[in-house]
């Protein structure tokens, strides 16, 4: 004989074997037949389990089990053993020696079958974790005990399933040590069970004596966050009823107490439910007309904690016709009542409809689940991912971005928690009433004990990153300060003071204006540098200094005739690539006049050039003599103009002509940021009204086409900013400009996107404004568009900061 679970390969004999495995029942034996390995069993063999005794004291009055057939589910299969009761006096009933032996009896009234301890360990937490249903995990164990069905395997299943039930429910009482008290197991008082939030507020556990007097200033850090959802994964079908499948936990855990819950549905489920005054809630608008066809429970509801997100006690329910408010009232009003704090942040997604009418609804409620608001501050909030789907006015009304000591609090804590229990939707929607709430009841008490397991860590890596981030931002908030006059960051700083104090106040947060392009310009254009150059010109030439090499160009108009030039070959080569490849003979021929011209108009400047910058007359004799010996094809679009910024530095030239390529590079920088920031604005403007406005294809194709030219526009601009960059960058060592570079960063891709907007890798609460905006004299505009935007920006920057500190 072998084992298959012992370690090791030995060969035994039939005594040695049996000796072997006294402690061991219930390993896999194979004995071998000659040719092959086949299973054999320890009963068959002559091992039987003595219950009662110790290992190797003898039993005078053994009492095999009931029919001498008992049954045990184990890790490594489903085992039939020879077990004796003990029949002495001092005897037990049946069911404790089994549970001192670590094995868990499917009844308490004379056994035949059990689990072990182990297995039944070892599926509860496999179901935690992967959501295996208990018929899964029970069939795999009999395949494991013979995978070729060619042995009749005694079925179990139904055994099973009570000894699971039975397990949970027993491991929930054991946890929350209803063992030793004295009242007994009946005496389990409402979410006794539960594992609760060690974050959250609790007067008499982590708050400290006095807190009720605490003063205004500091009350926010007793305060209470909670978050409404439900959860419409989670139904259950119109099977069995709460008399023939009652609930073990009955309101001891997460669900609430079933009774007086349907009694008050019944009481006030006729009431109507008012429709949404914001967008078309479906939630609200189609509560009452849901079909509820064929389903006991359409869902569940729930009252979480928002900050910590954890499942709160008795804070459960199931829908039964939508999500009504009648049924949410009942779950929210549970817990303020079982709270004692003095301040309620509360987010749901619909809060801009639900906590219109909040408080007429209590006076209908129970007397005990009426809310003493004196001395009470109650704030409702929208969940920052559902936010954008309410109107304007809720945006800024309800928005967690705009309160006052929410910290980077989101409000979608049940989301994250619906990923990991939806997944036993499928087997919890053909349970009854009792067994489906003890389940979920179990896997919230999971979810909520890997959440204070893992708190400490978790707190530690958010204090972390809260740290970091709150540095960043104040950096982040004094660069934006300094560019914006202090006379409004005054004026916006006792609005949003004045509105935090009472939201009666105007919304500091609102758009003041109508929604319009609004311009940014700045004094630093070509234009004004093209006639300060000329300017001084005339200065020179009234005092008698003229400088100029030619009749009718100056230095000054040389460079400027040169850019000009080079935006004329960057226009001429988008109108080539823009040709394709079958093009008509017009196009062709508007193209060849448009190359014609262009080259001799470089024909025409470069004989200048030759004049105040004869170093690059033999490049320019090169490229000419290549191009008549024909060994050459120079296109005028790729005609090199060889300006000052083009040189190399070996090569001599003019100081005054650097001069004047630097001040127009400059403003020419200047020009194209500016052109960068009104083409954000009106991509912004028209991808808004898209979105608003837009719907049959033949609009959105239109309006797809305007963004695409926006776009374009806006990558061209910033392809001339970054030429016009590289040759100040050639030019500043010449000249020795220095501190150009902190104003004139380079532009990147990330930093074409307007106020506010955050790229990958940002969050709400991470995310930094472009440093295109916060150049010098950008927010000096009068702009009404531009200022509103920029004071909402700025007081969003100074809460996130103060968030972060929190």
């Amino acid at each position: 004989y072998r084992c298959r679970d012992c370690f090791g390969v030995e060969m035994l004999c039939h005594a040695c074997i049996l000796q072997w495995h006294a402690h061991n029942p219930l390993h896999r034996v194979e004995e071998w037949r000659s040719t092959f390995f086949a299973r054999v069993s320890l009963k068959l063999l002559g091992l039987r389990i003595q219950l009662g005794h110790n290992l190797g004291q003898k039993c005078y009055n053994p009492e095999p089990a009931a029919g001498d057939d008992f049954i045990v589910v184990d890790v490594h299969g489903i085992h039939e053993i020879g077990l004796d009761f003990c029949g002495c006096e001092t005897a037990q009933i049946h069911y404790k020696p089994l549970i001192r032996a670590r094995l868990f009896p499917a009844t308490a009234t004379n056994p035949q079958s059990a689990a072990t301890f182990a297995l039944m360990e070892f599926f509860h937490l496999l179901t935690f974790e992967s959501k295996v249903s208990a018929y899964e995990f029970y069939h795999s164990i009999a395949r494991q005990t013979d995978n070729t069905s060619t042995t009749q395997i005694r079925d179990q299943y139904s055994a099973f399933m009570r000894m699971v039930r039975q397990w949970r429910h027993l491991k929930v009482l054991k946890r929350a040590g209803r063992g030793h008290n004295p009242s007994g197991v009946n005496a389990t008082s409402p979410g006794e069970c539960a594992v609760l939030c060690p974050a959250c507020p609790h007067p008499g556990k982590n708050l400290p004596e006095g807190w009720e007097d605490a003063s205004h200033d500091i009350r926010w850090k007793y305060a209470l966050f909670l978050t409404i959802d439900t959860n419409f994964r989670l139904k259950r079908k119109l099977v069995s009823s709460d008399n023939v499948d009652p609930s073990f936990n009955t309101g001891s855990c997460y669900f609430v107490e079933e009774n007086a819950y349907k009694q008050y549905l019944s009481e006030c489920g006729c009431e109507p439910q008012e429709k949404s005054t914001c967008v078309s809630h479906n939630d609200v608008n189609m509560a009452d007309t849901k079909s509820s066809r064929g389903l006991a429970a359409m869902g569940v509801g729930t009252v979480d904690c928002a900050r910590h997100n954890m499942k709160l006690p008795n804070r459960v329910g199931d829908l039964q016709k939508g999500e009504r408010y009648l049924n949410m009232d009942y779950l929210v009003f549970s817990v303020m009542v079982g709270f004692a704090v003095v301040v309620f942040n509360l987010s749901y997604d619909i809060a801009c409809q639900w906590h219109k009418k909040l408080w007429p609804r209590m006076a209908l409620m129970p007397p005990r689940l009426h809310l003493n608001r004196d001395n009470k501050i109650i704030r409702f909030f929208v969940p920052k991912f559902r936010l954008n789907a309410h109107i304007q006015s809720c945006q800024t009304a309800f928005s967690f971005n705009f309160g006052k000591n929410i910290g980077c609090t989101d409000g979608e804590a049940p989301e994250r928690g619906w990923v990991n229990i939806n997944r036993v939707a499928s087997s919890t929607k053909e349970m009854g009433p009792g067994a489906r709430h003890d389940t979920l009841d179990n896997h919230f008490s999971d979810w909520n004990w890997k959440k204070v397991t893992m708190l400490g860590q978790s707190m530690l890596r958010k204090v972390k990153e809260a740290s970091r981030r709150a540095k960043l931002h104040q950096e982040e908030l004094n660069k934006l300060q300094q560019s914006i006059p202090a006379s409004s960051l005054s004026m916006w700083k006792l609005e949003i003071e004045a509105w935090e104090e009472d939201n009666a106040q105007p919304n500091p947060f609102e758009s003041r204006v109508t929604h319009k392009l609004f311009s940014l310009l700045v004094s630093m254009t070509q234009a004004a540098i093209r006639r300060q150059l000329a300017e001084k010109e005339a200065a020179d030439l009234r005092a008698g200094v003229d400088v100029s090499l030619h009749a009718d160009i100056s230095p000054s108009v040389l460079i400027t005739s040169g850019i000009d030039l080079q935006d004329q070959q960057q226009h001429l080569a988008a109108d080539i690539s823009a040709l394709g490849q079958h093009a008509t003979d017009t196009q062709k021929t508007k193209i060849f006049n448009q190359s014609n011209a262009l080259q001799r108009r470089l024909d025409n400047w470069a004989q200048v050039q030759a004049i105040y910058m004869p170093t690059v007359a033999p490049i320019h004799a090169t490229e000419d003599a290549c191009r008549s010996e024909g060994t050459a094809v120079l296109k005028p679009e790729k005609f090199k103009l060889w300006l000052p910024s083009q040189l190399d530095p070996h090569l001599s030239c003019d100081q005054k002509l650097c001069e004047c390529e630097w001040e127009l590079r400059y403003a020419q920088a200047h020009d194209t940021l500016n052109n960068v920031r009104q083409h954000i604005c009106l991509f912004t403007h028209l991808n808004t009204f898209r979105m608003a406005n837009v719907r049959s294809q033949r609009a959105s194709t239109c309006a797809r086409t305007a963004l695409d030219l926006a776009v374009e526009k806006k990558n061209v601009s910033k392809a001339k900013y970054n030429a016009a960059r590289d040759a100040l960058t050639a030019l500043s060592p010449l000249l020795g400009k220095v501190g150009w570079t902190d104003i004139m960063r380079p532009l990147g891709g990330t930093d074409m996107r307007p106020m506010g907007d955050f790229i990958q890798g940002q969050s709400e609460g991470t995310r930094d404004i472009p440093w295109i905006w916060k150049m010098p004299g950008v927010l000096q505009d009068n702009d009404e568009g531009l200022q509103d935007s920029l004071r909402k920006r700025e007081n969003t920057s100074t809460l996130t900061r103060s968030a972060f500190r929190v």
